[in-house]
């Protein structure tokens, strides 16, 4: 069987030919994504630079994600920081979408005005264990349907207010629908009815929003988000199948123009008898989105996070040289650094400073406590000590001479001693922009995805 996967981003639509028979995959190509007319226009380009390649090519399935216009844009609103609130965020990035922002306790009108200025597609509403704190989720669904614009809601909270906010919600003119509590009891997470029914939103709603509509009659099977495509990649590259064996445990990171994305397959337990984990329970396949550590649409926010004393040292380049280069990117974005240039150094330095603080956010923070025993130490998230496969993804990384140096902001430095990173996995990249691809070409043909990511990434069959 003959598929073509098509990934449709924000800038490009990438294309690829893929032969099950064979396991390999015959041709790739890629168009600038026709974002302002009709998608459709972006996706027959690139196919007809790859039949160039190859001749006709007929394939029997299409199977499409895509992040184009930004992606799913999604607010999400909890009861406790440390709770609902991040177990709301870990359903949504998990299931492909852009947390734009988090919002705990009841929400103010100053925050409602700034839910409606970020426009978000969807908006999870959580709040509050089963047959607990009912009024704070209330309040904020009343918030939330006087809110202006077209926004989804999906609602997945203490089952106790589901009537009550059915009820508000009927009287409004917003897209709601109601499901499984996000975590029903204290610190038990349940994310997989809530990301169910993101995808579905994203399929219904969303597809028509960003001009995918034809695209997704052409398709077999449902156009997903293209992280979630990435995450089903991993997770497969990770766990493997019946016949092949995965490549066990894994984290991954794609930079971006706008985000830096990662993705770690590893329960994450702690990696010594004297760390003690804490805090909410999290799952084998996860993702974190970083909406303001970007390459170009949010690089300011990267050299500010990064500072432009740190990026000229990395750099061993001047802050004077570090701001210019900056401003010129910010202004105009699509600029590309010259081969073996200071501007080039620049770049690198900043791309490791989104990979380094990404993963820093993303991984377990470790901290010292003392007890009758003496001092142990507690750790809020996963323990990415001992994972021992790092993989680049993104232009920034792929196309950079030195992928290696931006990639060493996935590992443990010496000021990163609470930071839970690995201590030195091997470094590979995605150089074909693949994940994705074999990501959706995992829900037909898994044993075809993995050879291929094997052969591809790994170089071994």
């Amino acid at each position: 069987m003959k598929f073509l996967t098509a990934d449709i981003g924000s800038t490009y639509t990438k294309l690829a030919a893929i032969d099950s028979a064979t396991r390999e995959i015959l041709a790739t190509s890629a168009s600038f994504t026709t974002i302002s007319t009709d998608v459709t226009k972006g996706f027959y380009n690139a196919l007809e630079i790859l039949e160039n390649k190859i001749g006709k090519f007929d394939y029997d399935k299409l199977l499409c994600c895509s992040s184009a216009a930004g992606g799913l844009k999604m607010v999400a609103l909890g009861l406790v920081p440390s709770l609902t609130a991040k177990a709301a965020k870990m359903a949504a990035s998990s299931a492909g979408a852009k947390v734009v922002k988090t919002y705990s306790f009841e929400i103010s009108n100053a925050e409602a005005k700034e839910i409606e200025e970020i426009s978000p597609d969807l908006v999870l509403l959580c709040g509050g264990t089963d047959g607990g704190n009912k009024e704070i989720i209330i309040a904020n669904a009343q918030k939330l349907s006087t809110i202006k614009g077209t926004f989804s809601i999906i609602v997945a909270g203490n089952k106790s207010a589901e009537d009550q906010i059915a009820q508000i919600l009927r009287e409004s003119d917003k897209h709601w629908t109601i499901t499984q509590n996000v975590m029903p009891e204290f610190n038990r997470l349940n994310i997989e009815p809530a990301k169910e029914c993101i995808r579905e939103l994203f399929i219904e709603r969303i597809i028509e929003a960003k001009g995918l509509t034809t695209i997704s009659k052409m398709c077999t099977g449902d156009v997903i988000p293209t992280p979630l495509a990435v995450m089903q990649g991993c997770s497969l590259l990770s766990i493997g199948t019946e016949e092949q064996e995965g490549v066990g445990e894994l984290i991954a990171v794609d930079l971006g123009g706008a985000t830096t994305d990662v993705y770690s397959m590893t329960e994450g337990t702690p990696s010594r008898d004297d760390i003690v984990f804490r805090g909410l329970p999290e799952p084998f396949a996860k993702r974190s989105v970083e909406g303001d550590l970007g390459m170009r649409y949010s690089l300011k926010f990267l050299a500010h996070e990064c500072t432009h004393k740190w990026i000229a040292a990395e750099a061993c380049e001047s802050e004077e040289l570090v701001k210019e280069w900056i401003e010129t990117c910010c202004a105009q974005p699509d600029t590309i650094a010259p081969h073996g240039s200071p501007q080039q150094r620049i770049e690198e330095a900043l791309a490791k400073g989104a990979v380094k603080t990404a993963l820093e956010r993303h991984c377990g923070y470790i901290e010292p406590v003392y007890t009758p025993m003496g001092q142990m130490y507690t750790i809020n998230g996963k323990d990415l000590t001992n994972v021992p496969l790092a993989i680049g993804i993104g232009g920034a990384i792929i196309n950079s001479p030195n992928p290696n140096k931006i990639m060493e902001g996935v590992k443990a430095g010496k000021g990163d001693l609470n930071y839970a990173k690995p201590k030195d996995p091997v470094v590979k990249t995605d150089s074909s922009y693949i994940l994705a691809s074999m990501g959706l070409l995992s829900a037909f043909d898994p044993e075809t995805a993995l050879a291929i990511m094997k052969k591809e990434i790994f170089n071994k069959i």
